[in-house]
């Protein structure tokens, strides 16, 4: 669980850490690099997290291959310690050319990136991860990978609780997980966010999933006390409410895994990654009694999960950014991103990537496919860590305590809105 946790901490709050967000000045004073022709020279210095920075150095061999007269340095650093060493590098100035961050770090380490080369083209990616680059009108980084979320769900117990198909609905899903619970003797029908550490986030595609949105269009206001957003706790604590899911789960990692192989708790909403753990886990035969599904909607909306990942970035201080660039450019290829995929289960950014069979043929990760054609990201905004921490502590008061969802909200906003969005 190392590298998905890890992922996922691209969502920690950075309240311990001085906000650098790129200001209208310096996005109008920077200029992208031009690349020059012919192959990568000289060295260039690349810090990736978890297991990514643990595959990258045999992976690169084949660009040294290409590029002989380069040389590509990896230092692999842990995720919980990630922030800092960025921070402590960006104050320092001892970046290196190239470093891997989450997708919602990217207004935090703004000042100390620069502008994506036009030469780099990204309209073939996922457009929410490439608008994850995108701060003040100008893009910096390049998606890499792409994650995001659907429900996993037990195929064997689903048949013996009386469905032959998975539900699309609200209403579906919560009869879908009551009946896994009645039928099937499981103790829980499915494992959803109590409270903590990102569970409000881990929430938001069921808002998603019924129309919602945080803010407005142009990211000046908040909007967490919509109708919308309301109904969707509203739905959700009622799994809690009515004793179909556990308002106090255990948060271990590999809980929630083991509870779902072996039939305690036979749904949940997690990534790609669980695919092979849970393979693995269960043992011989076990691959053909799970599957995915899209997040369920409600009447009238659309399944709409959240999209995360890491983009790749080139810092302003880079002593060879223009190789730099070159290597970031070969990792972002569709072909270079299905090798990378096969070597570490990393979804691709490149849309055309998810034609190539290995991801194509298998019927679970071609729904992550389906699903990240409706994606929402977190905002990129300065002030989301603070509000998005602020709200993971109503969920818990919402499921834990009996806080009314329309309250909760209302206070939320009010919170939000003294902190504002930072594009005021």
């Amino acid at each position: 669980m190392v590298r998905r946790i890890a992922t996922v901490a691209a969502m920690v709050p950075l309240l311990a850490l001085a906000a650098c967000g790129r200001s209208d000045e310096d996005s109008s004073s920077q200029t992208a690099d031009e690349l020059s022709a012919g192959p990568a020279t000289g060295t260039i210095s690349i810090w990736a997290q978890g297991t990514e920075g643990e595959a990258l150095p045999e992976f690169l061999e084949e660009f040294e291959a290409e590029n002989p007269d380069v040389s590509v340095n990896v230092t692999a650093i842990p995720w919980d310690s990630a922030q800092n060493k960025y921070q402590t590098a960006i104050a320092g100035g001892t970046t290196p050319d190239i470093g891997m961050l989450g997708t919602d770090w990217m207004p935090t380490f703004g000042d100390a990136l620069r502008p994506t080369p036009d030469e780099i083209d990204m309209s073939g990616m996922f457009p929410a991860n490439v608008e994850s680059t995108n701060l003040d009108g100008t893009h910096y980084g390049v998606p890499w990978y792409v994650e995001t979320r659907v429900i996993f769900y037990r195929t064997d117990l689903m048949e013996q609780a009386g469905f032959d198909t998975f539900p699309t609905t609200w209403d579906g899903f919560k009869e879908l997980a009551r009946a896994m619970q009645e039928e099937t003797g499981a103790e829980y029908g499915v494992n959803l966010p109590a409270g903590g550490w990102n569970a409000f986030l881990g929430l938001l595609p069921f808002a998603w999933s019924n129309g919602a949105e945080i803010t407005n269009a142009d990211q000046t206001e908040w909007t967490f006390d919509s109708p919308e957003i309301v109904e969707a706790l509203e739905y959700v604590n009622g799994f809690f409410t009515e004793g179909i899911a556990d308002a106090t789960p255990d948060d271990e990692p590999g809980a929630a895994a083991a509870a779902f192989v072996d039939g305690r708790i036979p749904m949940m909403i997690t990534g790609p990654w669980e695919i092979g753990q849970l393979t693995e886990a269960g043992g011989d035969g076990f691959a053909d009694k799970f599957a995915v599904a899209p997040i369920p909607a409600s009447e009238g909306s659309t399944s709409t999960s959240f999209t995360a990942g890491a983009n790749l970035v080139v810092f302003e201080n880079s002593e060879n950014p223009d190789a730099a660039w070159k290597l970031v450019e070969w990792l972002t290829r569709p072909e270079t991103q299905v090798a990378w995929f096969e070597a570490t289960t990393d979804l691709p950014s490149q849309e055309s990537a998810w034609t190539d069979k290995a991801l194509a043929d298998d019927p679970k990760v071609s729904v992550f496919g389906e699903q990240l054609q409706s994606v929402k990201t977190a905002p990129p905004l300065e002030t989301w860590p603070q509000v998005s921490d602020a709200a993971d502590s109503l969920v818990e008061q919402i499921v834990a305590s009996g806080k009314d969802p329309a309250q909760a909200m209302a206070e939320l906003q009010s919170t939000a809105e003294s902190l504002g969005t930072g594009s005021d």
